[in-house]
């Protein structure tokens, strides 16, 4: 800036000052900390996460065997979903193994959360005994317990043996090597579900139960009155974790047994990985893969709309 020739450096001080003040505020800003820590994880989706989802609802209309080109085909994927008897059986294989881990985990984690809600001895070692399955790698859970249903030398059949039972072939049986992988699931999650319930029931006020003994409440009267519909939004969210995460079962069913014997363990999240990866039908893997997602969904909103009825918040 200058006046008659003669240069007005305050000006240059004024716009100098001007971005000094505004990258200060910037730097102050949690806005802009916050935008830029949370940048990384937004690539990381982006590129990880949104695009292969909207990468595989394209494929999911074509042919594609990663070495040919891609043939369309409409909605040839999802009709033949519709009449293909493996899919039909890993579905109800999946239900099975749905109906048979989530209830009992859920009923036995609660139970289990009660008892360690106590002020006792060692509790917080009992909690982390119990944690522990969690936070071990799957693919080692699966090789472990693969040595404990071996029918020669394994843990259980030496035990049965014991007292005079034969046990089973246990994951090499059709008819015993899903209540086989259902019990290690229960075991694996158990400590999950029950750290939800200890939080759950550290959130219910002390109050509740001293009106209740006021009353003259027994503790089964209190468990039932006060315990379990205080704890229902804590129920629902486990319930619904567990729902999906049974329906995304794969990593325990493909180590223990393979999704054998006569694909009596195997699951969608397994028939979907062997069409993929196995078969290459890479298009009736992505139908498959938005079906389970529908699906998902609808189960989903069926609990929000039950819940209603007994929830309370």
């Amino acid at each position: 800036m200058s006046y008659r020739g003669v240069p007005l450096l305050g000006g240059l001080d004024v716009e100098s000052r001007h971005r000094t003040s505004f990258l200060r505020r910037l730097a102050y800003s949690d806005l802009f900390w916050a935008a830029v820590l949370l940048l990384p994880n937004l690539i990381g989706f982006l590129i990880f996460m949104l695009f292969p989802m909207i990468a595989s609802f394209g494929l999911s209309f074509v042919k594609w065997d990663l070495l040919t080109p891609m043939q369309w085909q409409g909605l040839a994927n999802y009709r033949e979903l519709m009449i293909d008897p493996t899919f039909r059986k890993v579905l109800w294989n999946t239900i099975y193994y749905t109906i048979g881990s989530v209830p009992i985990g859920i009923v036995i984690a609660f139970f289990l959360a009660l008892a360690l809600n106590q002020r006792t001895s060692f509790v917080k070692i009992y909690r982390a005994i119990y944690f522990l399955p969690v936070i071990t790698s799957m693919v080692a859970v699966g090789i472990v317990w693969q040595w404990v249903y071996n029918p020669e030398f394994g843990l259980i059949n030496y035990l049965l043996g014991l007292i005079g039972i034969q046990g089973p072939n246990w994951i090499s049986s059709v008819k015993w090597a899903m209540p086989a992988v259902i019990l290690v699931s229960i075991w694996k999650g158990l400590g999950f579900n029950m750290v939800l319930f200890l939080a759950g029931l550290q959130g219910i006020p002390d109050v509740y139960y001293e009106a209740a003994e006021i009353d003259g409440a027994s503790r089964f009267a209190k468990m039932w009155y006060v315990t379990i519909p205080l704890i229902s939004p804590t129920t629902l969210f486990v319930v619904i974790m567990s729902i999906i995460g049974s329906f995304q079962a794969f990593d325990l069913v493909y180590v223990m047994t393979r999704g054998g014997p006569a694909r009596s363990t195997s699951v969608l999240v397994h028939y979907l990985y062997q069409c993929a990866f196995e078969y290459f039908k890479m298009g009736y893997a992505s139908a498959m893969a938005y079906m389970l997602f529908f699906l998902v969904f609808i189960v989903t909103l069926i609990q929000l709309w039950w819940s209603k009825s007994w929830v309370m918040y």
